[in-house]
């Protein structure tokens, strides 16, 4: 029997600007962001298509929602990898509230850092993509290579 897939992946601007905490018995720093996804339909009465807006709250863990709390700002294209969690809680007044959330695995920023509020994840002047998160040069440095290794040693 195969197992269960919970997947999601979706793309959107932010609606507010993220917000940081963290748990108070660990520390783990934890982001929450809205994301909103345009999708189309035909109105009936006009014949027109219209956007109609999706609203997904969004949380993010650990350095990746630091980074996200850190260059993110409301209006900003995103794109969401992660899993879908559904909740439940009571209200103070007694109601019971449900939800279901995107517990994010990877958090994309799109466009570049000026993009915010344009709503198109693109510049409009033609440029090159340019990511604005600093990059860990370290990840481009060539490895040593052991000594005594040679290609005659490839099993192939």
């Amino acid at each position: 029997m195969a197992g269960n897939i919970n997947r999601v992946i979706i793309t959107g601007n932010l609606t507010r600007d993220p917000e940081l905490g963290s748990v108070p018995a660990s520390g783990t720093q934890v982001c929450t962001l809205r994301v909103a996804c345009n999708g189309r339909r035909k109105n009936s009465e006009t014949g027109q298509w219209e956007n109609q807006p999706n609203y997904f709250d969004v949380t993010v863990w650990g350095q990746q929602g630091e980074n996200c709390a850190r260059y993110l700002k409301k209006g900003r294209p995103i794109a969401v990898d992660g899993r879908l969690r559904w909740r439940e809680w009571t209200q103070t007044d007694g109601q019971k509230r449900q939800a279901v959330d995107i517990i994010a695995d990877s958090v994309q920023f799109l466009g570049g850092r000026d993009d915010a509020g344009n709503g198109n994840g693109f510049s409009s002047s033609v440029r090159a993509a340019e990511s604005d998160v600093p990059i860990d040069t370290g990840d481009f440095e060539s490895a040593p290579v052991a000594a005594g290794a040679a290609d005659d040693d490839i099993p192939f």
